[in-house]
Parts: structure tokens; C-alpha cells; sequence
């Protein structure tokens, strides 16, 4: 090892899902929406002043500000934006977790958790799921340092009930509690609700799955005024200009049309159960996924095996091979036709192989 290399930050760095770009295939393994994003999206980028573009966007990013703090029915000062809820929770991490004393977090969850954890040296303990994969409400009832909660987790899929996630808030009023709802748009209960009782709650959500812009990179967080002004300040003190222009306005666009993006999601939900019920037919056990995605394993085929088959078919899937879940494949909702191809396979596969 170099002398200057004694002095480097380092850390495992999180492992992103393959991006792979070949004619044909199915992509089911990022959780990404299958259907394009609201036609006032591509309008907005059609209209873009170009010369625009070289000049700092607004570093307040007060257009998309102002559309989210309207359609949530909060004021502009309880709304943050980052460049995806990635940034938007690292950024949470830096500001409201520097106590000595350990922030909680499922050991089956967002693997980006613990990365961030030690990139800013917070110290973390990971109460484990359940055996059936639950997270279990009284592991969080302790002396903590803050607590990430993501809902639906991920990559299970299972809903946590609000009440439940009241408890552990209530019960630990010194730290901040984050409720990490990238999926909560296909079923789940928003904890939205319980911001106005709780100071201690900070709800971060993303453009990138329910409607449609995980290539524009926009996340948000909301919560009272004074932690959404500690987030400003760590913000200004890193970079002043996190969103450009280009996702200020797509993203103001996505809030304004709530009929298509209620549409869409409409039928990633039909099709999910759809694709439940054709797995359950195939011998798949899974959890009851309230994502727009299924965590699923078969008990005579190994998971990796199925990846692996898949894979060579051109249909991309999430394999985990971790302890508890190397068993399991995560499976993003597509459109109807991409379901109807991947159970297709499925049902050839085994009918071949078993």
C-alpha cells in the first residue's frame, strides 16, 4: 500500500443492477416503469430554450418545489429535491446521523444503506426480518442513533402497516425516523399522513418508478420546515446546483398529469397480479408484493439456475446471491407482453428441466 493511500476514504461501494442494451431483450431486473412518462414530459423537453442550458439552474429548484408542495398540500419549506432519492438519503444520512449511538435498519433491504453508513463512518446495527421476511417493530423500540425504514421494503416487497410505523416513530422521539417509500405508489399506505403529529418524520420518495423518470434522476423528501432546512444547509455546503434544468422541467411536468400517472400505474398493478397468479400456477412461492415488483423462488429449481436460463433468453432478472434470499429472484412488473413472455419461459423451462 502507498503512504497516501493510508488516508483514503474507503468502502464497498453498492452494486447497481446490470444495464444491459441489446435489441429484444426483457429488462425486469431494476424495477423500472415499462411505460413512458407523461406526454407533457416529452413536450417540456421539446420546448427546452437550449441556450438556457448555460446558465446554473435554479440552485431551489422552486419550480418542482412549488408543483410537489401543491400536489401534497404542504408548504414549499417542507419539500427537499435531489438528484434521486439516492441523493436525497444520502444527504439525509450526512445531516441527521451523527450520534454516537447506532441508526437501525433491516438486514434484507436497500443495500445502498449500509454503504452510506460507512462512507460517512455512522455507526449501524441491522435487526433482522422475520422468517417470513417481516420487519419486526419491536427491534426498533430501542436506543438509537436514527432509523430507515423503507416501505415497501425491498427487494421483498412487503408493506409495513402505518400503525406499525407510528409505533416506532412515536417511540423514538430523539432520532430521525426516515421512511424510504420509493415503491409506495403500486399499494401501499403513505406515511405522509403522519406528518403533522411527528416532527421526528422525514418521507422520501422518487420520480424514478411510478412515474417514469429514472433517467431524469429526481427524488424528494418531506417533512417539517426545520429538518428540510438542516437538509438545505448541508445541500448549499456541497453543491448549490443539484438539479439541471432539463429535470426541473420534466419533473414538474410527471406532477401535473395525475390522471396518466394514475393510469399507468393501474396497470403495473393489474399485471402484477396477473403475474402472481401465473406463477402460483408454475409451483412459485412469494411474498405479497405491494411493488412493482415480485420477489419469488421455486422449490425445485434453484434461483440462480432460473437467472442464468433467463439471462441467456434475453429476459433480465435480479439475482441476490446473499444469505436467506439466494433462493429468491426479483422480478420488475413490465408491460403485459413482457410478463406474458417471462412465464412463457418459465412454464417451457421447468416443463423441460424438472
Amino acid at each position: 500500500m502507498a503512504a497516501w493511500e493510508k488516508n483514503v476514504r474507503k468502502t464497498i461501494p453498492y452494486t447497481p443492477g446490470e444495464q444491459p442494451d441489446r435489441p429484444n431483450m426483457i429488462k425486469l431486473n431494476t424495477n423500472e416503469n415499462p411505460y413512458p412518462p407523461a406526454p407533457g414530459v416529452t413536450k417540456a423537453l421539446q420546448e427546452l430554450d437550449a441556450d438556457r442550458l448555460r446558465r446554473y439552474p435554479d440552485p431551489a429548484a422552486r419550480v418542482l418545489v412549488q408543483a410537489l408542495a401543491d400536489y401534497y398540500g404542504v408548504t414549499n419549506q417542507q419539500v427537499f429535491v435531489g438528484v434521486g432519492s439516492d441523493d436525497v438519503l444520502a444527504m439525509s444520512f450526512l445531516t441527521f446521523f451523527n450520534s454516537e449511538k447506532p441508526i437501525l435498519f433491516p438486514d434484507i433491504t436497500y443495500s445502498f444503506y449500509d454503504v452510506w453508513a460507512e462512507l460517512f463512518r455512522i455507526p449501524y446495527e441491522r435487526p433482522p426480518l422475520d422468517s417470513e421476511f417481516k420487519i419486526r417493530t419491536k427491534d426498533y423500540l430501542r436506543e438509537c442513533g436514527g432509523i430507515v425504514i423503507p416501505n415497501p421494503n425491498a427487494p421483498t416487497g412487503i408493506e409495513k402497516n402505518l400503525a406499525e410505523l407510528e409505533e416506532m416513530i412515536a417511540g423514538n422521539p430523539e432520532v430521525i425516523v426516515i421512511i424510504d417509500e420509493a415503491y409506495i405508489d403500486f399499494g401501499g399506505t403513505s406515511a405522509l399522513s403522519l406528518l403533522p403529529k411527528y416532527e421526528n418524520l422525514l418521507v422520501v420518495q422518487t420520480f424514478s418508478k411510478s412515474r417514469s423518470l429514472a433517467g431524469m434522476r429526481i427524488g424528494y423528501a418531506i417533512g417539517n420546515e426545520r429538518l428540510i432546512g438542516y437538509l438545505n444547509e448541508a445541500k448549499y455546503s456541497f453543491n448549490s446546483y443539484t438539479m439541471n434544468g432539463a429535470a426541473l422541467a420534466a419533473g414538474t411536468e410527471a406532477i401535473k398529469d395525475d390522471a396518466y400517472f394514475r393510469e399507468t400505474l393501474q396497470k403495473i398493478i393489474n399485471t402484477r397480479e396477473w403475474t402472481k397468479q401465473e406463477l402460483h400456477r408454475l409451483g412459485f412461492s412469494f411474498l405479497d408484493s405491494k411493488s412493482n415488483f415480485i420477489f419469488a423462488s421455486h422449490p425445485k429449481c434453484p434461483a440462480e439456475e432460473l437467472f442464468q436460463a433467463l439471462k441467456q433468453a434475453d429476459i433480465y432478472v435480479r439475482f441476490f446471491n446473499k444469505p436467506r434470499i439466494n433462493n429468491y429472484l426479483r422480478i420488475s412488473i413490465g408491460t403485459e407482453q413482457e410478463m406474458g413472455a417471462l412465464i412463457r419461459f418459465l412454464e417451457h423451462y421447468l416443463g423441460e428441466n424438472l
